[in-house]
């Protein structure tokens, strides 16, 4: 069932005290060399540095207090994982974290320094699901899933309810697509808010599951996780995948190069710290400039937790 308007406007009031209203950016430059005139929603300033504090705040706020007294449980390579060990420090709950081993140290880091409890696993989304299995087992936690959870893809709208607010007469809104959690909010917040506003998805080409999903109809799956866009490895699930197969418009595929010019260009000319899975969507802008000319376009800058001794340029 869709979330109505209600519950995602009820959900951003309730969840608002708990964020930053990133900024609006724009930058002439980007402006002429794409042809749109884009609208870049900064996420990369929201605490611990990514939207998905939207979405971890929403989910722990909505349990109950016998749920919350469990404390809880969640596998992420990195910005879920801090942000579910923010979440839950501010609001005085004990929260386990899967990472696994190739999650950035200094993601591993912040997740420490928000006071979550982390346990190393294997690489493979089965390694980190038996891992969180383990750990239920054990204390009883309640999952958190990154991006397959309807609390969380209902906090991850209030980004783009922010965006829409800013500007309400976007024609498009663009997020990255890796496990789905947030372009299934930000096509609802589009739907609901917009007017006529598509929602578009930007996908490595590497890991374009989500482009194959739409087309086949079904949840298809990544043979290899081989992109630079390490946020973007994961795969979409079962609540939040009908959602975007009604509201997502469509999914642009870009090559890694192409991520990595979008990325230095974002650096460079808007001076702000940006990881590489948020430049995928300018990258999709530039890829299809036709699609976008004159067009007023928003587009979703998901985070800035970079390692910045592994920059790609």
């Amino acid at each position: 069932m869709t979330p109505s308007k209600e519950t995602l406007l009820n959900r951003y009031k309730q969840i608002k005290p708990y964020l930053h209203r990133t900024p609006v950016l724009t930058s002439t430059f980007l402006n002429e060399k794409s042809g749109a005139n884009i609208f870049f929603k900064c996420e990369n300033f929201q605490k611990m540095g990514a939207f998905k504090m939207r979405g971890a705040i929403s989910a722990i706020l909505n349990l109950t207090d016998q749920e919350k007294q469990r404390g809880v449980v969640t596998h992420s390579s990195g910005n879920f994982a801090q942000a579910v060990s923010l979440s839950a420090k501010l609001l005085g709950i004990k929260a386990n974290i899967v990472m696994p081993s190739s999650a950035p140290q200094v993601k591993q880091d912040a997740v420490k320094g928000y006071g979550g409890i982390i346990t190393i696993s294997e690489p493979t989304l089965r390694a980190r699901e038996e891992a969180c299995q383990k750990i239920i087992n054990k204390t009883n936690a309640i999952l958190l899933h990154p991006s397959n959870d309807l609390d969380v893809i209902i906090g991850n709208a209030s980004s783009a309810i922010e965006l829409l607010e800013d500007q309400p007469d976007l024609d498009y809104v663009l997020s990255p697509v890796g496990g789905g959690g947030l372009i299934a909010g930000t096509a609802l917040a589009a739907h609901h808010l917009g007017s006529n506003c598509h929602c578009i998805g930007g996908e490595p080409m590497n890991v374009d599951d989500a482009y194959r999903s739409l087309l086949s109809g079904k949840i298809e799956s990544n043979e290899t996780s081989d992109t630079i866009a390490d946020g973007l490895r994961t795969q979409l699930g079962n609540i939040n995948f009908p959602i975007i197969q009604k509201h997502v418009e469509a999914i642009i595929r870009v090559e890694e190069e192409e991520i990595i010019a979008a990325m230095r260009l974002i650096w460079e000319r808007m001076k702000i710290i940006i990881e590489p899975s948020c430049a995928v969507p300018f990258a999709a802008v530039l890829k299809e400039p036709l699609r976008f000319q004159n067009k007023k376009v928003g587009i979703i800058i998901t985070g800035g937790n970079v390692d910045l001794s592994k920059l790609p340029f």
